[in-house]
């Protein structure tokens, strides 16, 4: 090792170490701190002297230890055995540490993110002598039942491939070797390093045309996210930004779910590492975990690693996304990640912007969502694939001004607010609907294979924001002069209201048929709503009084129309029929 690259720590001030003769060191260069080797990574140059954020506990290190630079960035391993892993912060597996260390890893563990013993089945996808370059796919390896693993010739590799066959490989083990041009031959194998802090390249940036469907009524039909979209979900304490979190992963119609527990509490990370590995495949039927990757990185772990979590999760997210497949990430919770820069900002003694968040913070929330998108991935065979990522963001006391609400708000297209009042009166999802939005929901129609229906559900969710909307300035009207004010369309429109609310935008997680909802249901459940209020409408115009029509028997089918199996769906029309049956009913008297 180098003098130039060899240090001494002068310096240690919690999680930021200073260093001096790191001389001709890099920003964002990985170092080794201490004795123990603590991971860190340089965040500041002054002449010879270096800030070093420390991924791991700091305790103990002083000044006068070594500091050695691997000349390095911060990189994530990626290869066949990243689905159904469990990682840390920077990518460190944390069910093998349990099994080599116990319930309590030490510091300085440089265990590699990828198993080096395993071997996994190669095959070929092209020959000898074949042309390729960055993001070629040369060959498949199945990791799980759900998952074939395309493998990619690495960025700046380029040539002719020579001695590629099918075998048994680990991933250290050369697969094949690429010549160049100039004869520069370089080693192909199942495992590539990826830097995190940059995004992969694509071919092209897509329109996100196509409609991301989550199952959660209240998401896919007012509020949706496209595929390659990007969303907030931004909620005071209590109100179920982690529940809608744990959904989405569930539910989502992506190919590949990354799951990032960023900063959040052990019990609620706890919660979701002795779900997921039960969790079955609503598709296949299979574990959820066979298409899943989870990082865990809970409040009481080092807070830079908190920071490096997002950009570990999103560059493992970005490499299934290369190979073609749909990719879903769910970061919770964006604020513990900022708070972390926010610290790390202040151990640097920058100077504080905003409520004393660094001035950079925007900019790098904006650069984490601008990964997000739907693509042509570069190399062939020619693919399209899309990366969607969705957000939670816990801003103190519920404040929608917090900065990072605020930074979020200006790049992501959707917007779901989660309101304290609706998760006290035990409605879940507590997406507000007055102040939530989505910029992709012109898509939404696109949903269904026919374009009539796509169009009808279009113009259904719009009618019946309309109603939610009205209920709003109506409730106003109640609390000053009372119902009876009223007249019957307006409490018709109550009604109905309530009905959208209670019968269709709430949900049960918990129920095992209410928690997912398909596309096909929803469009049937709602029409089904709509169709109550135009029947009643007609028969309020013949002199039926309201409480007569709400009193209606259907009434009941109509609330437990959610509880029918997706499979049963053709069940839900003929609601509808009876619906028409005793509205004629009451009707008959009122003309006679």
């Amino acid at each position: 090792m180098t003098e130039a690259r060899q240090g001494t720590i002068v310096k240690v001030a919690g999680p930021v170490v200073v260093a001096k003769g790191m001389a001709g060191a890099r920003m964002y260069d990985v170092v080794r701190v201490g004795k123990l080797n603590l991971i860190g990574e340089i965040v500041e140059l002054h002449g010879d002297l270096t800030s070093i954020q420390v991924y791991e506990e700091t305790t103990g290190i002083g000044p006068g230890e070594p500091v050695v630079d691997t000349e390095a960035p911060l990189s994530v391993e990626l290869g066949p055995g990243l689905i159904e892993s469990i990682y840390d912060g920077i990518q460190r597996p944390l069910n093998l540490l349990v099994e080599a260390e116990g319930e309590f890893m030490s510091r300085g563990s440089a265990m590699p993110g990828l198993d080096r013993d395993k071997k996994w089945r190669f095959i070929p996808t092209v020959s000898d002598d074949t042309q390729v370059g960055p993001g070629d796919i040369i060959g498949e390896v199945q990791e799980t039942t759900l998952l074939k693993h395309r493998i990619m010739v690495p960025s700046g590799v380029s040539g002719k491939i020579q001695k590629i066959a099918e075998g048994d490989y680990t991933v250290t083990e050369t697969i094949a070797v690429c010549t160049a041009e100039d004869g520069t031959e370089t080693e192909l194998k199942l495992m590539q390093e990826c830097p995190v802090r940059s995004a992969r390249p694509v071919t092209k940036r897509l329109p996100p045309n196509k409609i991301l469907a989550t199952g959660q009524r209240v998401i896919d039909a007012f509020f949706p996210v496209a595929k390659g979209g990007t969303a907030c979900v931004p909620g005071p304490f209590g109100t179920g930004k982690t529940v809608v979190q744990h959904q989405l992963a569930k539910w989502v119609d992506a190919e590949i779910v990354v799951y990032v527990g960023c900063g959040e509490r052990g019990n609620e990370m706890t919660d979701v590492l002795t779900e997921f590995p039960e969790l079955k495949d609503p598709h296949t039927g299979e574990p959820l975990m066979k298409r899943s990757v989870l990082i865990a990185n809970t409040s009481n772990m080092p807070v830079a690693a908190r920071e490096a979590s997002v950009y570990t999760g999103i560059t493992i997210a970005e490499y299934f996304r290369d190979m073609g497949y749909t990719v879903a990430l769910m970061a919770d919770s964006t604020s513990r990640w900022a708070e972390a820069m926010r610290e790390i900002s202040t151990r640097l003694e920058e100077m504080p912007a905003e409520e004393g968040y660094p001035a950079y913070l925007a900019a790098r929330i904006a650069a984490f969502y601008e990964r997000a998108g739907r693509v042509q991935c570069i190399g062939s065979p020619q693919r399209e694939a899309a990366l969607s990522i969705i957000g939670a963001v816990s801003p103190p006391g519920g404040d929608l001004s917090d900065s990072v609400v605020q930074a979020t708000l200006h790049v992501v297209k959707v917007f779901w607010s989660l309101l304290g009042r609706l998760a006290y009166q035990r409605h879940f999802p507590a997406i507000d609907w007055l102040t939530s939005y989505s910029f992709y929901k012109e898509y939404l129609r696109a949903c269904f294979d026919d374009k009539d229906t796509g169009d009808e559900m279009e113009q259904m969710t719009i009618r019946a924001m309309g109603l939610l909307e009205q209920e709003a300035e109506l409730l106003e009207i109640v609390r000053l002069v009372g119902a009876e004010a009223l007249s019957p369309r307006d409490r018709l429109t109550l009604e109905t209201s309530r009905s959208i609310r209670e019968d269709f935008l709430h949900q049960n997680a918990f129920h095992k048929v209410d928690t997912f909802t398909s596309m096909e249901k929803q469009y049937e459940m709602l029409k089904t709503i709509l169709h109550f209020e135009t029947r009643a409408l007609v028969a309020i115009d013949a002199g039926v009084e309201t409480a007569d029509i709400f009193k209606l028997p259907v009434r009941e089918e109509i609330a437990r129309a959610k509880y029918i199996l997706q499979e049963e769906t053709d069940k839900i029309p003929k609601i509808r029929d009876t619906i028409d049956e005793q509205t004629k009913q009451l009707q008959a008297p009122a003309v006679t």
